[in-house]
């Protein structure tokens, strides 16, 4: 029963949740009628790849965690788990998903899945202790998904899928930093370098976080543009995105711990807000 708890939270489900329901969202928003069976298949193909690399990452860092009250308590760092174990988990995982998404749909859907997971395991998870352009390179396989969806529901890239990923790709950078910013001693302890450079929680980090969320008001918009979605769904990623900005105007003001930390909330808000805007303003 340990084990089979340890092997549930190698998952992080709720993340992994969250990254599946935005290709969820991409396929509904790229398929000509919509099938709910459909995206819960993209859902789940999504769920067992970001699975597996949530693993690649939890078992490059096992010591690292170690370091970290958020993280110490992991199935890793623990010794609950070996490593040989979660690479196995890993690979299973992994093979189902991606093999899912092939089978299901198509080839191209696969293959971006793959391409995600090596991004983001063996690229951008090494990265977090060498630069903050980690961040950077993290929010690529972090906005992929809704262009995986609509990939699954199309076959194609087209600039639809461009535009979701684009919204996504822009959300990581305050979200990251404001999660960073928060948990900043834990990671400094891990020699993780999350913030921008300098890496320090100022007015300049601040101003960073602000520049990138006053970008995805303007981009929120290209969803109507493209005919993605409609006038009602951009009425509310303009609402979200100017109280979504207002919060990181307190961030400026204060530079505090708690204004980073209603940003960081604000953020898990936010995307699904409109990510469920665009399908239901598309219904």
């Amino acid at each position: 029963m340990v084990k089979a708890r340890a092997y549930f939270q190698l998952l992080k489900f709720r993340l992994s949740l969250t990254v599946a329901f935005s290709s969820a969202i991409g396929y509904l928003l790229g398929a000509h009628e919509f099938s709910w069976s459909r995206a819960l298949l993209v859902m789940l193909g999504g769920l067992l790849v970001t699975g597996s690399a949530n693993i690649i990452n939890q078992v490059h860092e096992r010591e690292l965690d170690k370091l970290m009250t958020r993280t110490a308590q992991r199935p890793l760092p623990l010794g609950i788990l070996s490593p040989a174990e979660a690479w196995v988990f890993c690979v299973l995982l992994g093979i189902a998903g991606l093999g899912l998404l092939w089978y299901c749909f198509n080839p191209l859907t696969a293959g971006l899945s793959l391409l995600s997971l090596i991004l983001y395991g063996f690229i951008y998870t090494p990265l977090k202790t060498i630069s903050p352009i980690c961040v950077a390179v993290g929010a690529i396989p972090g906005g992929l998904p809704p262009l995986i969806g609509w990939v699954a529901a199309t076959g194609y890239i087209g600039v639809e899928a461009w535009v979701l990923f684009g919204i996504q790709f822009m959300w990581q950078f305050p979200h990251f930093w404001a999660i960073a910013w928060v948990a900043d001693e834990d990671y400094k302890r891990a020699g993780f370098k999350m913030l921008p450079s300098p890496g320090n929680r100022d007015a300049r980090t601040a101003f960073q976080i602000m520049t990138y969320t006053l970008l995805l008001i303007p981009l929120s918009l290209l969803p109507l543009e493209f005919n993605i979605s409609g006038r009602i769904s951009a009425l509310v990623a303009v609402v979200a995105g100017v109280l979504f900005l207002l919060l990181t105007v307190q961030l400026m003001r204060t530079q505090s711990r708690k204004a980073a930390l209603r940003i960081m909330f604000a953020s898990f808000l936010y995307l699904p807000i409109v990510q469920i805007a665009l399908v239901l303003d598309k219904m």
